[in-house]
């Protein structure tokens, strides 16, 4: 019964999450337009064409808002991180309008987190497997005040950029954030009912139906950009019900489940500081060395390149509820074959090149490097299809020949058969 009672709300926050997002994103559209709210392709960075209106992240809030009151909204910490995604989202927006200094929004989503670290939203502990004196019954490592503050600051602000920094293409963040979200509130929902997840879960289920509400206006040709009001939202609120959820028990590894859920983000975000640092750039400068610039300079398009994204993040997600559920060889598994797909994507087909160059290339060059060989391969593609047109040609030749030569030789006989029959006609007629 309490099961069946959560399901119910688990839909029903579905369903009200998408339909506010599909009602609300065309009306944002139009505000956008009319306050010039719009995100022109200004730098090479941009994939896009033309001027998009970037104001779509109304459509996520507003839905996932909604959908969070009605069910879940009397959980206490559940309306303190719906507060605080109000600010990221107010944060986001005076982005979107006057494009303000990435120290002053870094500072802006400090002072978010330090908020809700204060309501005591925060990482109190970690497992520990190899024993401790300052370990709980459960084998957990009980975290001092101040190193729970540096890491549960670091843990919002890093996921909260993370997703931001994903959303490059056409209906990447709003999808990987949607099947994130389902991960993570599926293993809420399987061991909610025995440690009280379940207003978590249902939040979860909120953001993901505001994102699949917005996903129609956003995927490839989009209509409509979330802007980086909708992506710090969706990054700060799933770093924040990860760390509402009471699932780290001795047998998961601290915060191992969100961490691997988010791990496609999380790694991108990684890469990209590593590329700057070698690079000695700043950390906060942009390029095009992300996953999706690299697919994109591999020639899959944007669709095809958000698509597979899509399909490693599920893989990770579904990695994230084996390891819940202590299935780690199965985890392991499929986490590899994750691996792998990431490699594939970073490491170019030149391989002679040294780790460094590897990490910090620009797919610029990537995108030379392809050019040359469509080149090359276009190259050799006319000279096949040449050589075949002149061996057809050839052939052909020599078949009108054989056909010529065949009607020389057979048509003085014809003539002589048709002189015979004219002859012995002309006979006969003389002897009529």
């Amino acid at each position: 019964m309490i099961n069946n009672y959560f399901l119910q709300l688990i839909i029903e926050a579905l369903i009200i999450g998408f339909c506010v997002a599909m009602v609300v994103t065309p009306f944002s559209i139009r505000v956008a337009n009319r306050f010039g709210i719009i995100d022109k392709p200004k730098d090479s960075r941009r994939v896009h064409k033309k001027p998009i209106p970037r104001f779509g992240g109304m459509g996520i809030v507003a839905g996932a808002t909604v959908a969070m009151l009605i069910p879940a909204g009397m959980n206490q910490n559940i309306r303190v991180a719906m507060l605080g995604g109000l600010l990221m989202y107010g944060l986001g927006v005076a982005d979107d309008i006057m494009d303000i200094k990435p120290l002053t929004k870094f500072a802006g989503q400090f002072l978010i987190a330090s908020f809700v670290f204060s309501t005591g939203i925060k990482i109190r502990f970690i497992s520990n497997y190899f024993g401790a004196t300052n370990a709980d019954a459960n084998a957990n490592v009980i975290l001092s005040t101040g190193v729970a503050y540096i890491i549960t600051v670091i843990w919002i602000v890093g996921v909260t950029n993370a997703v931001n920094l994903m959303d490059g293409l056409d209906g990447l963040a709003a999808g990987s954030t949607a099947i994130m979200s389902l991960s993570l509130a599926y293993i809420a929902y399987i061991h909610g009912a025995l440690v009280g997840a379940m207003p978590v879960c249902i939040a979860l289920v909120a953001v993901a139906g505001g994102c699949l509400g917005f996903l129609p206006y956003n995927f490839a040709p989009a209509k409509t950009f979330m802007g980086d009001g909708g992506a710090l939202y969706l990054g700060y609120m799933i770093a924040v019900l990860s760390v509402i959820s009471p699932l780290k028990r001795a047998t998961v590894i601290g915060a191992i489940v969100p961490i691997l859920a988010l791990a496609v983000p999380l790694f991108d975000t990684f890469m990209a500081m590593l590329r700057r640092t070698l690079k000695h750039e700043s950390i906060m400068s942009a390029d095009k060395g992300h996953l999706h610039h690299h697919l994109m300079a591999a020639g899959f398009g944007q669709r095809r390149s958000v698509l597979v994204i899509y399909g490693i993040v599920a893989i990770m997600g579904e990695v994230a509820v084996l390891i819940s559920r202590e299935l780690y060889k199965d985890a392991f598994f499929l986490a590899t074959v994750a691996m792998l797909y990431l490699s594939i994507i970073m490491v170019p087909r030149r391989p002679k090149k040294s780790l460094k160059k590897i990490i910090t290339q620009d797919v610029t060059e990537l995108e030379k490097e392809n050019f040359i060989d469509y080149l090359n391969m276009e190259r050799e593609r006319r000279k096949e299809e040449a050589a075949t047109e002149a061996e057809k040609k050839a052939a052909a030749e020599t078949e009108n020949k054989a056909a010529a030569e065949t009607k020389t030789k057979t048509k003085p006989k014809t003539r002589a058969k048709v002189k015979t029959k004219t002859k012995a006609k002309t006979q006969n007629e003389k002897k009529d």
